[in-house]
């Protein structure tokens, strides 16, 4: 049986990692918004590409590495 202790810990990881992956979605939106030219700045496709990259790691990625760690 787990106790509350280890049930608020467990709720707190589960949002950070939901939070996480929220956040690379929205880089991911943010970066085809600039690399299809909707958002007008200078070098909008090269930076569009680097926040969908990016955005794709923290989707992916991080949330992974974050339950791999809080395992040990």
């Amino acid at each position: 049986m787990s106790t509350p202790e280890e049930d608020a810990l467990a709720k707190k990881r589960f949002l950070a990692m939901n939070l996480v992956r929220l956040s690379g979605v929205v880089m991911i939106l943010l970066g085809l918004l600039c690399a299809l030219d909707k958002i007008d700045i200078p070098g909008a496709r090269i930076i569009g590409v680097i926040f969908i990259l990016i955005g794709m790691i923290d989707t992916f990625l991080v949330p992974l590495m974050l339950a791999k760690r809080w395992r040990s």
